[in-house]
């Protein structure tokens, strides 16, 4: 089947009318991601928030209960012992100037970011490059830090950093299908119980607008916000 029939067929299982539940969502998202390779699993939600505004930023990271089902490459700028703190607790890659100069040349291998502060003068040197990418080391994510074998640790596991774009939106994948339902469940009421956390205080109205699921290749499901909430209870 080309992956325009596929796209149509799986369409057709969607009522883009209904909203669904979380259970309903991820049951439909894991039918139709049939893809010959192992799709991801993405949400959207569309927060009630001004992203301008310095004052409603919504960001941060959090460790899902089940990680995010793929390998992730971890790449760390460190020098001395912090160096070797970095191998001993799984950094894929770990250097300075030497990192840079690949960076530079247009190698991009690498999934995560992690630096020491005093890091941070070298790696600026890229932050053209790992910037617009989002994998510039940034300590509100925890990824700029002397507690490198946490933070490698927590990156290894599948660790989430999540940010509002400037449609006021977060996107976010929550796993694998293969995963399987119950795992991306856990992982997905992870996310919203994070994103209600971070609500900024001059957050008037709704905050919460939105919810849609889909797999990588397939048409997004509307979910019912006030279920999805009333799950976390």
């Amino acid at each position: 089947m080309s992956k325009g029939k596929r796209f149509k067929s799986n369409l057709e299982k969607v009522d883009r009318s209904k909203k669904y539940s979380i259970d309903e969502a991820l049951n439909v998202v894991s039918e139709v991601a049939n893809a010959k390779f192992d799709e991801s699993v993405d949400v959207s939600v569309r927060l009630g928030v001004d992203p301008k505004q310095s004052d409603q930023q919504v960001r941060g990271a959090i460790a899902l209960p089940h990680g995010l089902g793929k390998e992730v490459r971890v790449l760390v700028f460190a020098k001395g012992p912090k160096e070797g703190e970095a191998k001993e607790a799984g950094a894929d890659f770990v250097g300075a100037d030497d990192l840079v100069e690949k960076i530079k040349g247009g190698w991009l291998d690498f999934d995560k970011v992690i630096a020491t502060p005093d890091m941070m003068a070298t790696v600026s040197k890229v932050a053209k490059i790992l910037g617009p990418r989002g994998l510039m080391p940034n300590p509100k994510v925890g990824t700029v830090t002397m507690n490198v074998k946490d933070a490698v640790s927590g990156e290894k596991k599948g660790k989430l950093a999540y940010r509002v774009e400037k449609a006021g939106i977060v996107h976010a994948s929550i796993g694998r299908k293969s995963m399987g339902n119950d795992k991306l469940k856990d992982n997905f009421l992870t996310l919203l119980s994070a994103l209600l956390k971070a609500k900024p205080a001059s957050s008037k109205g709704v905050y919460m607008r939105n919810i849609t699921m889909s797999s990588t290749m397939g048409p997004g499901l509307g979910l019912d916000v006030s279920a999805a909430q009333s799950a976390l209870k």
